[in-house]
């Protein structure tokens, strides 16, 4: 939602009202509720990246990045910052379960000298942890309005939205402001407290040399924070709540690891079963046996059949007839599911805990667990997990985790529809396809990390509680961001099927079969048709991979398909997407390697599994530990041979 265009509508007198927090303390949610909107929440830090504004009577509420303070180190704050020195009153947003960490936020935006009211947030689930919070003790130590609230179930929303004009400037730290008013030129008192904590931006930008105090005046707010939360927070010994328990059993390898590979059985059993192979074929059939007989027969009365309109528009690459029958037949089913997955595991918190089990795992290949978030968000969309490759602490990480996202993970739609196509095969390819990606994946991480100067950054994440996620939130978000997908895709399949339409009807889509011939047949041995699948593949690589379920293959063929083409670059979103992110020249080179390395390791995958085929029946386990012993030869040479680069 345009911010700006609704600031231009509201009437004389009207404020702008900035809702602000720690990450994942419930701020969207804080921000529906008093605006009636819907904004993406998610149980993971990083999930508001931008700002979203809505009415709230005659004002205007911005929703804001969740940041820990105003230090001007990320762009969270960066842009934190601007929206908090333009607002007029602020909803500071408070987890109730750490008190004490949220509050030095709260003494910052105090300190500042901006009208606060404070929104005690999980109020409830601080009940559950044995937390008793007085809080009219707390109201008196900060001086300002301090409202309970859940805003999951909506308690005290009413209470807070009645309560947002008692908004009132607190109880600052009184040796903060006389040191503001020593050195104050401007006559702005957030300015000058910014300009003494040392904000060198903001310094630039006012033309004012930056103060040296911010390690004072952190230091004396970190131990105020802690001294108002120690007065009002009373603990009552409850014991573990089952929550608690829970989410220590997700993060021990030995209970932790066993736990995710359920959670992914049952992701495929939905995804690959439910999904791909009953809901899928109903539908599909419906598509074929109905819709697209329809559409033909109502064209033949307006357009003669076999005429180019006629076929590009209905033919066998049609664009009102292949284009709809692939968007709502086969993916939009597909997406629901693993966008349905992801909203889940956001919602419960279950997706940062799988960053910090795995964080030992992939210090191997340059990384820590927090370099998972954007490879787990990577099958969800692979445009979107490399912008927050941002999130990184390292140019080092952000480029490794770039390529690895280039080279071996399929996006949401891409994903659905291999597993519909290697479940439909059997289980064994889909276990093949998985160490495939798997070492291919650890092995490239392994050879960039010897190779690419620096160390990886240690891991600094907050694991938000454990909780159970809100049915709405979370089909609000599935079917918003399914829709958002199908709308998006509409356009470029429609693209993709009118280019491939008139190449078949003027003869050249023969002709680049042909010139493709000696990497699809020679080399990969599979039918010249497939070279239809790699160029739709260019455009959306899901659609390339829906293709395949068109054409008639052995199954140890589309295994094959499925895994070179999920090596092959990314879309043509993801592609611009990286060359904005990492330059023309790193961009074009990454683009260059991935896609010479599918055909390499398409090719060798070949002869591998014919090899190890017998009477058209695959030796899986073989196959499996001549993998497994590669990685780890791999992984043995590149250690011992190669030297590591200086950090």
């Amino acid at each position: 939602m345009d911010c700006c265009a609704i600031e231009t509508e509201i009437p004389a007198g009207g404020k702008k009202i900035a809702v602000v927090g720690n990450p994942n303390v419930g701020k969207s949610a804080i921000f529906n509720s008093l605006t009636g909107l819907y904004v993406d929440v998610s149980n993971y830090s990083g999930t508001t990246l931008g700002m979203a504004c809505g009415r709230y009577l005659s004002d205007v509420i911005i929703d804001t990045p969740g940041v820990y303070g105003l230090t001007n180190s990320s762009e969270e704050e960066k842009i934190t910052r601007e929206i908090i020195l333009a607002a007029d009153m602020v909803v500071n947003v408070v987890n109730s379960v750490h008190l004490a960490r949220d509050l030095f936020f709260t003494l910052q935006l105090i300190d500042l000298g901006i009208p606060v009211v404070v929104a005690l947030n999980m109020i409830d689930e601080a009940e559950r942890e044995g937390l008793k919070i007085n809080i009219p003790l707390l109201e008196q130590q900060l001086g300002v309005r301090v409202f309970p609230v859940n805003a999951v179930s909506g308690t005290g929303i009413d209470a807070l939205k009645q309560g947002i004009y008692f908004a009132r400037l607190g109880l600052a730290d009184p040796s903060v402001i006389e040191t503001i008013k020593e050195a104050n030129r401007l006559g702005s008192r957030k300015e000058a407290l910014l300009l003494l904590e040392g904000d060198v931006e903001l310094g630039q930008r006012l033309g004012q040399t930056v103060g040296a105090g911010r390690e004072a005046i952190y230091r004396a707010r970190r131990t105020r924070a802690n001294q108002i939360a120690g007065q009002v927070v009373q603990a009552v010994d409850r014991g573990a709540s089952f929550a608690a328990r829970l989410g220590y059993w997700l993060l021990q390898p030995i209970t932790g690891f066993p736990i995710l590979a359920l959670i992914l059985w049952l992701v495929y059993e939905l995804v690959g079963v439910l999904l791909a192979q009953i809901v899928i074929d109903s539908l599909g059939g419906v598509m074929a046996e109905y819709y697209e007989p329809a559409v033909r027969s109502m064209l033949g009365w307006l357009i003669p059949p076999g005429s180019v309109i006629f076929t590009v528009l209905a033919g066998q690459y049609g664009v009102l007839t292949l284009t709809v029958t692939y968007l709502i037949g086969l993916l939009l089913p597909l997406v629901l599911g693993i966008f349905l997955v992801l909203s889940v595991l956001e919602d419960t918190g279950y997706l940062l805990r799988i960053a910090t089990l795995v964080d030992r795992t992939v210090s191997g290949i340059g990384l820590n667990g927090q370099a998972v978030i954007p490879l787990i968000l990577g099958f969800g969309c692979v445009t979107m997990a490399c912008i927050t490759t941002r999130l990184l602490g390292t140019e080092r990480e952000r480029r490794i985790t770039t390529f690895l996202l280039a080279i071996g993970i399929p996006c949401s739609a891409q994903m659905a529809i291999i597993t519909a196509v290697l479940a439909g095969t059997s289980g064994y390819f889909m276990l093949l396809y998985l160490l495939f990606m798997f070492v291919i994946v650890v092995g490239t991480g392994t050879l960039l990390a010897r190779f690419l100067p620096g160390r990886s950054a240690p891991l600094l994440i907050e694991l938000p509680p454990l909780r159970l996620p809100l049915v709405q939130n979370v089909w609000k978000k599935t079917w918003n961001k399914s829709y958002q997908f199908i709308k998006e895709a509409f356009p470029l399949f429609a693209g993709g099927t009118l280019t491939l339409g008139l190449l078949d009807v003027y003869g050249i889509l023969q002709k680049l079969r042909d010139l493709l011939a000696p990497i699809t047949v020679s080399w990969l041995h599979l039918p010249e048709e497939v070279a239809d699948i790699f160029i739709m593949g260019f455009i959306r690589k899901e659609f390339g991979a829906a293709a395949v379920l068109s054409l008639q293959m052995h199954p140890l063929q589309e295994f094959i398909v499925m895994l070179t083409l999920s090596l092959t670059v990314p879309c043509v979103a993801a592609t611009m997407v990286i060359i904005k992110e990492r330059g023309w020249r790193e961009g074009l080179l990454i683009w260059s390697v991935v896609f010479t390395m599918a055909f390499i390791i398409g090719g060798v995958a070949t002869r591998l599994l014919e090899a190890f085929s017998r009477y058209d029946a695959l030796q899986v386990p073989a196959v499996a530990g001549v993998l497994v012993l590669t990685l780890i030869a791999v992984i043995a040479l590149i250690k011992l041979i190669l030297p590591r680069q200086a950090a």
